[in-house]
């Protein structure tokens, strides 16, 4: 069955939305000394796709990832989830923004450790009420609106406007007018986008800085039957597992440790653990990576 043109052209338009995001995710990883995964070889993965497994075994095709301690031949530590979408209709936004949410919510909970910004970048039409229901589970959005996207293509010679009426063949005008453009005409349409909007642009990659960026504020390690420890760094919190003495009573029995890591974006994590490694491993895991090679003895 031959491509619709309507959909082919939807589809230009999301490729020039991930175009435009490419060279501004890139700096940011650059700036950050982060990793951005995103479609394409990968040596540590099978495939094109930005793949990223949850939980329940399930994979998860994104558009792009950041990843703290992440390389080529090595997955990180995601801080980001982020996500695309173009749809033109309001009776598809709903359903779009429910896709993302099944998409990227269960790799948030998978790896909620880490507790990742979970993002969306979405352009064309969409509901106040599709917009509100990501908000409302935490999604920090940016938002093209249709008619700032017809305008950009415009300036460029595109009549990207359509409608339930437009015709195939008008679709594949549009289409052979994109085609036209050369490397450096569909590079600078990309980079005008992002130039029309770039305080929500900035307001995006600020809400990344601040997911990248966080200091963990305090840790209260909590033994089941003693009173609450806290302390300011993620090695002291160490030590203090570490330098814990535990008695074979029954009355000194440890049944758990409860660990509480708060950070200064207001981010909070926690974690159970029956025995002292465990513990001692969740904590390792928010040193900074220059740390974590250092060796804390074992007790």
């Amino acid at each position: 069955m031959a491509e619709s043109q309507a959909h082919r052209f939807g589809q230009i338009i999301g490729e020039v939305l991930e175009t435009a995001l490419i060279p501004v995710f890139r700096q940011f990883a650059r700036q950050h000394g982060i990793y951005l995964d995103m479609k394409g070889q990968r040596k540590c993965r099978d495939g094109l796709k930005c793949s990223w497994k949850d939980k329940y075994g399930n994979y998860h095709d994104l558009d792009f990832v950041f990843e703290r301690g992440g390389t080529a031949r090595k997955l990180g530590v995601p801080i980001a989830f982020i996500e695309t979408a173009w749809r033109r209709y309001t009776k598809h936004s709903r359903n779009k923004a429910q896709e993302i949410q099944g998409a990227i919510l269960p790799l948030a909970d998978t790896y909620r450790n880490s507790a990742p910004l979970v993002g969306v970048v979405l352009a064309g039409v969409f509901t106040k009420g599709a917009l509100v229901q990501l908000q409302s589970v935490g999604f920090k959005i940016l938002y093209f609106p249709y008619d700032s996207v017809i305008e950009v293509f415009k300036k460029h010679g595109i009549a990207a406007d359509f409608d339930e009426d437009t015709s195939e063949k008008e679709f594949q005008h549009k289409i052979q007018d994109y085609e036209c453009l050369t490397n450096t005409q569909r590079t600078k349409l990309a980079r005008e986008l992002i130039a029309t909007h770039e305080s929500d642009v900035k307001y995006f990659i600020d809400a990344l800085t601040t997911a990248v960026s966080r200091q963990v504020k305090r840790i209260i390690v909590l033994p089941l039957y003693g009173m609450h420890h806290e302390m300011k760094t993620i090695p002291e919190a160490i030590q203090f597992v570490e330098a814990y003495k535990q008695t074979k009573s029954l009355s000194d029995y440890i049944e758990r440790y409860e660990i509480y890591v708060t950070f200064n974006n207001g981010n909070e994590v926690d974690g159970r653990f029956g025995d002292k490694a465990s513990a001692i491993d969740f904590l390792r895991s928010y040193l900074p990576p220059m740390n974590k090679q250092r060796r804390f003895k074992q007790t």
